[in-house]
Order: C-alpha cells, then structure tokens, then sequence
C-alpha cells in the first residue's frame, strides 16, 4: 500500500506539477480516504519526497559516467558537480524536494527507506558511490568527495570544510533564484554560471585563508 501512495503522488507531479500535490489528491487518486495516507506518512513532505526521488534516476545513472572521465578526485569532485547541477536546474521543484526541504527529523532513514523499497533503482550505480548516493545531506555528499582530493594533496586541510560550505551556497543560491523566478536563466546557462564560480573556488582554493575569524563585524567596530 505504502507503494500505491507514492505511485499516485507522482503521477500528480508529472501531471500537475509538484506543487499541486495534496492529501486528498493524492488519496482519490490511490483509492483510498485520506486518513488512510497518515498510517504511513506523518506529513505531506515525506510523501512529496519519496515520489520526488522517483525522479533522480536519471541524475544518479548518469553522475557515474560523469565521474569516470575524471583523470583525478578534484575532476571527479568537479565533474559530480556538474552532473548534479544539470539535472538540479532542469528540475529545479524535484531536486528542491529531496536535498532543501525541510523533511523534519532523520531524513537519511527516508532516503535510506526508499531504496530498501525500490533497490533496482541502485543496478547501475558503483558500490563505491552508494554511500554518497544514500547521503541527502548536501555537506556530508560534498565532502566525502573532497576528502578524496585532500588525501592526494589537491586541496588544503584547512580549506575542505569552507570549500565544501561555499560551492554548496553557490548552487543553493541559483537554484533558489530560479524556482523563485529571482534570475531568467535558461537550464544550462544556470548550469554554466554555477560550474564557472565552482571551479573557480575549488581550483584558487590556496589563495583563501579560512583560518580564524579575521571579519570585523560593524558593530564591534571602534568609530
């Protein structure tokens, strides 16, 4: 039954769009009342996110590929980035539903969950990146790559953590501007924009110097 309810809930996104899912939509469509849904999901989000991964299988079949021209784990780490941004900007709702949303409490057993129920959807991805694919948390998927580069020296010991904070505003911040209509960038001119600050922070990552708090507010300002 649990899998009746996501069906129908994306079905309602492919047709409607995701922002047009509801309860009672949802149960009509799944044949059954709407208290019945609450026996398996507390709230909406949760329901709107398990549908929502159903349509991440092109992102996670192709960021494999992606990976593999890589020469080293700073292009690797690059080359995910852009796969990801790709898909992220072209559907923008879904990858705002999976990785943003406020899912409440424990959203890793969700994702975790869904791929106990749908484990053909994890044929195609290498168990070396499943762990990565598993993790919802944008910090904890972008250092696991980082901390690949910082073994063979690409990167500084100092930097990952501010590194991996920075490239993750960057893609947060355009994808909000585009479901916000905020920017009138077409997919992957959003998608170029994005990988040109990316490289750019991950490539000059020597030239930063995170170390301390060296930032003199205003207000502790001597006038």
């Amino acid at each position: 039954m649990w899998k009746y309810f996501v069906e129908a809930t994306a079905e309602i996104i492919e047709e409607e769009g995701i922002d047009k899912v509801t309860i009672r939509k949802v149960a009509d469509k799944a044949g059954y009342n709407s208290a019945t849904i609450y026996n398996y999901f507390s709230e909406i989000s949760h329901l709107i996110f398990f549908a929502s991964m159903k349509f991440l299988k092109p992102y996670t079949d192709e960021v494999p590929l992606y990976m593999e021209k890589g020469a080293n784990p700073l292009e690797k780490y690059l080359l995910a980035w852009e796969c990801f941004c790709k898909h992220s900007f072209r559907n923008p709702q879904i990858f705002h539903a999976v990785f943003i949303m406020d899912l409440g409490g424990q959203p890793e057993k969700l994702l975790q969950r869904y791929y106990e129920l749908y484990p053909n959807e994890l044929i195609k991805i290498p168990e070396d990146l499943k762990p990565i694919l598993f993790e919802r948390n944008m910090s904890k998927r972008g250092r696991s790559y980082l901390e690949a580069a910082l073994r063979e020296g690409y990167i500084q010991d100092e930097n990952v953590d501010a590194i991996n904070e920075m490239t993750i505003l960057v893609w947060q911040g355009m994808l909000t501007n585009t479901l916000n209509n905020r920017r009138d960038y077409e997919p992957d001119e959003a998608m170029r924009i994005t990988m040109n600050y990316l490289s750019e922070i991950v490539r000059n990552e020597r030239v930063f110097d995170f170390k301390g708090n060296k930032y003199s507010l205003a207000e502790n300002r001597q006038p």
